[in-house]
């Protein structure tokens, strides 16, 4: 039976293993989260990547003739390439057959794409794409946005970042009042460059957002903070740095466990352990990151996106629909802007 859920329409032709694994990623997310997924991209490749026990009438299929690549400069792309799939894909989230648009293709191009065809939000200069990165405290995430859609930021940017980075956590990921910092060099107040320095005076006066004061790079996943803004140049390094830490954490764990019977036995008992050790450090798990500020629900996924990362980006853009983000973003971030 088709879901009568959400409707997230999801760009088939984006990322590295597309079709067959974001395909195979928006079916089981149908299946489990009662959503319904848009397929949009070249018809005859997407059915090619279904299962041969597809009932068809199960799958909608949005046909888009076109597909941008990784080496075109974004802008001139979008607007080039009208029936490009990213850009089918926020045409059906502007006209509403859509709650929320998903994909792991070429990100400067989603968020052109976006910006273009949605809008943003009244009261925001600049959208930011939002990360959740695990901390030392259990079930406790930390926020980072900017981490790549604004290289140059102006203070009021990163103000309007924290306001709607709080808003996610709190109604989103259920932090009761968020903490928010800025990444800096220091925790004294003077410390950073000129840009850092104005927006900590900005962010000390702002009433919507509990700013607990500036985060060093080691407080970043202390559990301190729930959310950190910075710069998308910054943080777009924070990032994949973070990423590539985690990968290597992961394959170390693997090396070293030990081989032959009693490596089985053991490795047997820490199943449970290991698999929530990877459940917390793998950016697969967490499916994506929100471009919060634009005018629709839009989850940006990494470029080598698999099934179990689509998954969970098709999660992450239901619990923002579900949680009303945007309805709860634009009140707040008005106000920034008649002040």
């Amino acid at each position: 039976m088709v879901s009568t859920g959400e409707r997230i329409a999801i760009d088939a032709m984006g990322g590295d293993h597309a079709p067959d694994e974001i395909v195979a990623g928006a079916l089981r997310a149908q299946e489990e989260l009662g959503v319904k997924v848009l397929l949009v991209g070249e018809p005859e490749k997407i059915k090619a990547a279904l299962p041969s026990n597809t009932n068809l009438g199960q799958v909608e299929i949005v046909s888009a003739t076109d597909t941008i690549e990784m080496d075109e400069e974004p802008l001139s792309a979008v607007r080039r390439k009208r029936s490009a799939s990213i850009n089918v894909v926020m045409d059906l989230v502007k006209k509403g057959k859509a709650d929320a648009a998903i994909s792991a293709g070429h990100s400067g191009a989603a968020m052109a794409a976006a910006l273009l065809r949605l809008g943003r939000l009244p009261g925001i200069d600049r959208p930011a794409i939002g990360a959740v990165f695990p901390t030392m405290v259990a079930s406790k995430p930390v926020l980072i946005l900017d981490v790549g859609a604004n290289v140059d930021c102006r203070p009021k940017f990163l103000e309007q970042f924290a306001v709607m980075g709080s808003v996610y956590s709190q109604y989103v990921l259920g932090t009761a009042e968020p903490k928010v910092g800025l990444l800096n060099i220091g925790e004294e107040d003077c410390k950073g460059n000129d840009l850092a320095i104005r927006t900590h005076q900005i962010l000390t006066s702002n009433s919507q957002i509990s700013f607990l004061g500036n985060a060093e790079g080691r407080d970043v996943l202390s559990g301190r903070f729930d959310v950190i803004v910075c710069d998308g140049f910054v943080g777009n390094v924070l990032l994949k740095f973070a990423e590539a830490v985690g990968e290597i954490i992961l394959q170390i764990l693997r090396e070293e466990l030990p081989s032959g019977l009693h490596g089985q036995i053991g490795t047997a008992l820490l199943k449970p352990n290991l698999k929530r050790i990877k459940q917390r450090m793998d950016h697969a798990e967490h499916g994506g990151a929100l471009l919060l500020g634009v005018n629709g629900i839009c989850v940006i996924s990494h470029g080598s996106s698999e099934a179990p990362s689509i998954f969970n980006a098709i999660r992450m853009a239901k619990e923002a629909v579900d949680n009303q983000v945007l309805e709860r973003i634009h009140p707040q971030v008005s106000s920034l802007a008649s002040e």
